[in-house]
């Protein structure tokens, strides 16, 4: 059981702290080593079956129903750099906390989120799934390769990416605790990505 938090993270950003970026950088640092990948065909499968769920409330435009996905203190983070980098000396294309994900729901709800008129279509295709042990049975790093096809104002554009989740167990549900999407061209000139990536 999770102990209550003393914080409410949908109002202020009180985790975002040197502890947090220290995490997420060894996190995301050296852990998509062979040796680390579980080969258990069932669980391959349950972070397969999330990683699609997560794609189609996306591409159905339910960003209400996709934030639940995520733990209470989370981190979305898109780098500017192909390795992905450290978050607090590199630019990132996005580098969000809980509160700033309610905020982009929110303005994209608004009706006044001009890049989005008209409102784009999405189809999002998941695929080479690998799941990494971290040492903790509460906790994976999820890798897959992702394509973003985008369709809005007669266009469309494919944004094809790595990955990377960290998932934990909290009360018996596997929940998004950082989610870093590493578009294969993110040091160029993408636009302005309106839609959740």
């Amino acid at each position: 059981m999770n102990a209550p938090l003393k914080h409410d993270p949908h109002k202020t950003s009180f985790y975002i702290t040197d502890a947090l970026y220290e995490e997420i950088i060894a996190d995301f640092s050296n852990w998509q080593r062979d040796d680390l990948v579980i080969q258990d065909l069932a669980e391959r499968d349950l972070f397969r079956s999330l990683l699609e769920h997560e794609a189609r409330l996306l591409d159905q435009d339910r960003l209400e129903d996709w934030l639940t996905l995520f733990t209470p203190e989370c981190v979305y983070w898109l780098p500017s750099t192909p390795n992905g980098g450290d978050p607090r000396k590199e630019i990132a294309i996005t580098f969000d906390d809980r509160r700033r994900l309610e905020d982009r729901v929110y303005r994209l709800r608004t009706g006044y989120a001009w890049s989005q008129k008209p409102k784009s279509r999405t189809v999002r295709l998941v695929t080479n799934v690998e799941v990494f042990d971290t040492g903790r049975a509460d906790v994976r790093m999820v890798r897959s390769n992702v394509m973003i096809a985008e369709f809005r104002g007669f266009e469309t554009r494919c944004l094809y990416a790595w990955c990377g989740h960290r998932y934990v167990k909290q009360d018996g549900k596997w929940m998004i605790a950082a989610r870093q999407l590493n578009l294969i061209d993110c040091d160029q000139c993408i636009r302005n990505p309106s839609i959740v990536l």
